[in-house]
């Protein structure tokens, strides 16, 4: 006699219980409930559609999930799926970087969340919260949402997900335990639960902590203990984080060949993941620093030119993070004020047509009314004004430094460089770079590196001309143009600005190094009016002080050949210029 095949029913909460679990197994049993499709009811349709989603999710096939996700939001009759595919949308934006859309759709089902009954579905509301803060940088707010998990949900899934989001929170801003008994408790919740996956984005944290108290050998051990079960995972993301961690610890232990391998391999998975990402970066970083240590200058080359570029992709993306949130947020605020505005104004109008109907003795306090509708008009219209100067202000300046930025820069230059030409003055141009400026970021940190690039702004805003235009190109290059100077004196401003730089103290940061920057220098009556040439003229004498030495200023005096700039190495490449000069016609 034959076993009976389980129902459907009994399939679909097999299903739900190993989805992260059990990925092999749970896309098996996916695979059987299609073929059995017509033995469920409209409900269990809706749930296999929202498994089948979440099995296209959890191999990376973003793309096709976002649109069935908004097509099940649309079609679902059960509110209960349609919370779920709003939540797990949340975590679809958020894995796919498009954060300002994550918050205004969590923003849109946390109100929803005190209806919900389901206290699981209460769960993953919670859990998307804190992932998505966590995420954004917004760490505070992340433990908050965690340790909501905590005090709501005891059982031991929803601990596993609640401490790992809690743990990370706490590693990013420096306050895990010392003691390591609480994170390998997180571990067992993990494991009874079934979630093998954050039990492993546990052990990296454990790892990194154990690393930092000197126990390399200890976190490669643990790593590579569970490295077949990471793998047999088949999540990218996890597989990347965990080879790209263990090819830095056995970098720093002087095993250069498997942790050349695991770099590799961290690298060749990071497709799946996006390319900016902290593993990717440290996986380049490992093999730039492996092929330096054997003295492979060429490969040392190559693959610093990728880290560097992935280190900027990361730290874009962090930038792009917190304009996020800040954006989210002053949408939120302002959708507030409109309420409030449209609420006050609709109490107003009700109050006057009722005072419409009463005698021609209440014709004072009808205007009264008037005059305070009126008083609230031009009060949101100065509001309304005052944003739109804001985010004005915003697109003009860079949010570090505060000076202009490269786009405000380029428009007013142009405005002044025509305004000059039509007049007969000459006009000079001012480039300069800091020197080993990536350097001052990995040996202290972008929190030091922002701060040298304030002080060095100050310092471009202190020396302003009059009608001088000031800014920030990107990264450590600033430029200034100069109205009315020829080059002898403009050369003089870039030598005394090059000084200062040289004399910046840096002990506030906690630091003492010393920060030097190389210029170059053109002026109008060299390279005529056309903002590309100028840009061009002072950026290859910026590569020639570069070239030469560094710490120097290098002005363009015609009647010599100029060098060519050349792509790569730890300098930024001014690769800029060329796109100037292709924009513009030559002097």
């Amino acid at each position: 006699m034959g076993t009976s095949q389980p129902d459907a029913t009994e399939l679909l909460a097999q299903a739900e219980s190993i989805r992260s679990a059990e990925p092999a197994r749970f896309s098996a049993l996916i695979d059987v409930l299609q073929k059995r499709r017509s033995e469920l009811e409209p409900r269990q349709i809706e749930q296999l559609a929202y498994l089948e989603i979440y099995r296209l999710g959890f191999g990376g096939n973003y793309d096709a999930v976002i649109p069935r996700l908004k097509e099940l939001i649309k079609s679902a009759q059960d509110s209960d799926i349609r919370f779920r595919a709003n939540a797990l949308l949340v975590n679809v934006y958020t894995k796919t970087r498009r954060f300002a859309e994550s918050l205004r759709q969590l923003g849109a089902i946390l109100p929803q969340l005190d209806q919900v009954k389901d206290p699981q579905l209460r769960v993953h509301a919670l859990v998307e919260a804190a992932y998505l803060h966590n995420e954004i940088g917004q760490y505070p707010l992340g433990l908050q949402y965690a340790e909501r998990i905590l005090a709501e949900h005891p059982d031991s899934r929803a601990r596993c997900f609640a401490e790992y989001l809690r743990f990370d929170a706490m590693r990013n801003m420096a306050t895990l335990p010392e003691d390591k008994t609480p994170l390998q408790a997180a571990i067992a919740h993990c494991e009874d639960g079934g979630e093998r996956l954050l039990a492993n984005h546990i052990r990296v944290i454990v790892a990194t902590a154990m690393a930092s108290e000197n126990k390399r050998a200890d976190a490669i051990n643990l790593l590579r203990s569970h490295l077949a079960e990471v793998e047999s995972l088949r999540y990218p993301y996890l597989a990347v984080l965990v080879k790209a961690t263990l090819a830095e610890l056995l970098f720093e232990r002087g095993e250069l060949s498997p942790a050349e391998s695991y770099a590799s391999e961290a690298i060749a998975l990071s497709g799946s993941v996006g390319a900016s990402t902290q593993s990717l970066v440290s996986a380049y970083r490992t093999m730039y620093r492996i092929a330096e240590r054997r003295r492979d200058t060429e490969t040392a080359l190559v693959y610093y030119r990728r880290y560097a570029e992935a280190d900027k992709a990361y730290l874009n993306e962090v930038k792009t993070r917190e304009l996020a949130y800040q954006i989210v947020r002053q949408e939120t605020f302002e959708k507030s004020e409109q309420i409030q505005r449209l609420g006050s104004q609709n109490q107003l109008l009700q109050l006057q047509r009722k005072l419409e109907t009463k005698s021609v003795q209440n014709t004072r306090l009808v205007v009264v009314l008037l005059v305070m509708l009126l008083a609230s008009i031009g009060y949101w219209a100065y509001r309304t004004k005052r944003t739109q100067m804001m985010f004005k202000r915003l697109a003009q300046t860079d949010a570090l430094t505060g000076i202009g930025n490269r786009s405000h820069f380029s428009h007013q230059s142009e405005r002044l460089l025509a305004q000059c030409a039509r007049n007969g003055q000459e006009v000079a141009l001012v480039m300069f770079d800091l020197d080993h400026f990536k350097t001052i970021n990995d040996r202290y940190g972008h929190a030091v590196g922002d701060q040298v690039l304030v002080r060095v702004a100050e310092l471009c805003r202190r020396m302003e001309h009059r009608n001088s235009v000031v800014g920030r190109l990107g990264g450590e290059e600033f430029a200034l143009l100069l109205p009315d100077m020829d080059l002898a004196r403009a050369t003089e401003v870039a030598e005394d600005c090059r000084q200062r730089i040289s004399d910046i103290d840096t002990s506030a940061t906690g630091h003492r190094f010393q920060v030097t920057a190389s210029f170059g220098v053109t002026t109008t009556a060299l390279a005529g009016y056309p903002i590309a040439r100028l840009f061009s003229l002072a950026d290859r004498m910026l590569y020639r002080s570069k070239h030469e030495g560094r710490n120097q200023v290098s002005a363009y005096e015609g009647g010599y050949s100029l060098p060519e700039r050349r792509s790569g190495g730890p300098e930024t490449a001014h690769a800029d210029a060329s796109r100037w000069e292709t924009q513009g016609q030559e002097a």
